[in-house]
């Protein structure tokens, strides 16, 4: 949050004057009012067309990688994006590897799981091509390698403050790692929660006795719950160069369960231009619309346009290094009250639902698990 500091004297000596200032205008505006009918203020909009946006990376992980296409349109549209659909998508390396992606729903584009693998020193860019002949590129990024994880840890916190006991209880996770000697690292953190669920369908709304009716899977599965674009963790090595990155902040774990909280975290090495661009997209996403924010930026990115020069493009394709660990967190012990969870009822006589693989949910053990 911003402040604006004044100056004392300047406040005494033109107080009376602003005080005499601010009654005049309201009481003009007051009449004008009364004589004119209340309109809604429309203001002037610009549109700047459909442009695209490219979202997508490769990493030392292996596949499959995914690249999401789309295009910005107006604001009278709601903000929705179309989808750009059958593009030909290729990443190729400094040293003529390449694969072209495959389609696997609108505007989702997908390596395959033997196809590319992303290694540590070589450098990697995007090709695309669209229906309408207009060819993109991104600059080459040079895939740097990830220093490992130390330690993952996690300490409860007790929140009286808050409203709901999954936010009372919350248990903050934390990151130890050690920056190596070169200068110019930069780091991102993402995190993913996998809970082990019996029902693959949940009704819409609860029974008389608070219960919500379920019908179970037909084999193990996983809800996934994971870090989206309003929690982007970051940092740059400017005033920890080549010593230990301490207590970085994570992720918060609700009291929705007695059960064990089983996270993956996820530590990108990122370039320059990766880490400036989520920088920006950071700070877009944290701008409350307040008088003291920053105006709004275009976030840009590192794609171009090769067919037409003048024509703009949005998003970032990234090469990063990643390291990943887990970690279970205990929420059986501690905790002030009860969690905060929905109560399903299993219906026996009602035919199991498979579990479908999606970034929403698995059929496949998290790595883990067992462990």
């Amino acid at each position: 949050m911003s402040y604006t500091v004044m100056r004392k004297s300047g406040i005494y000596k033109t107080g009376m004057k602003n005080r005499l200032l601010a009654y005049t205008v309201h009481l003009i505006l007051a009449v004008a009012l009364l004589g004119s009918c209340v309109k809604t203020y429309q203001p002037e909009t610009k549109s700047i067309g459909p442009v695209i946006i490219v979202e997508g990376m490769i990493t030392d992980q292996p596949g499959p990688y995914a690249v999401n296409l789309s295009y910005t349109t107006d604001y009278t549209f709601n903000s929705l994006n179309y989808l750009v659909r059958n593009a030909s998508v290729t990443i190729s390396d400094n040293l003529g590897n390449s694969e072209v992606l495959k389609e696997i729903s609108p505007g989702a584009y997908q390596t395959t799981p033997n196809g590319i693998q992303g290694v540590v020193g070589r450098t990697y860019k995007i090709s695309i091509r669209t229906t309408d002949n207009k060819q993109y590129v991104s600059k080459p990024e040079l895939l740097k390698a990830s220093p490992p994880i130390q330690k993952l840890y996690y300490e409860y916190n007790y929140h009286p403050y808050e409203i709901t006991n999954d936010r009372i209880n919350t248990w903050d996770v934390y990151l130890d790692t050690k920056d190596p000697e070169t200068k110019g690292d930069y780091y991102r953190w993402k995190w993913k929660n996998y809970e082990a669920i019996s029902a693959c369908y949940v009704g819409a709304n609860a029974m008389d006795d608070g219960y919500y009716m379920g019908v179970s899977c037909c084999s193990l599965c996983w809800d996934i719950n994971q870090c989206y674009s309003n929690c982007i963790s970051l940092r740059s090595d400017a005033t920890i160069n080549g010593n230990v990155l301490s207590r970085q902040y994570i992720m918060s774990v609700p009291f929705t369960s007695f059960t064990t909280y089983y996270v993956e975290v996820e530590q990108q090495a990122l370039s320059l231009g990766a880490y400036n661009f989520f920088n920006s997209a950071q700070k877009l996403i944290n701008n409350t619309g307040g008088i003291f924010d920053t105006a709004p930026l275009a976030l840009g990115g590192n794609i171009t346009c090769t067919s037409n020069p003048n024509e703009l493009a949005f998003g970032y394709f990234g090469a990063a290094g990643i390291s990943v660990q887990a970690i279970k967190v205990d929420r059986s012990t501690g905790a002030v009250g009860l969690p905060v969870s929905k109560k399903i009822r299993i219906e026996g006589l009602a035919p199991c639902v498979p579990c479908i693989n999606s970034i929403y949910r698995t059929p496949i053990k998290p790595r883990w698990w067992d462990q």
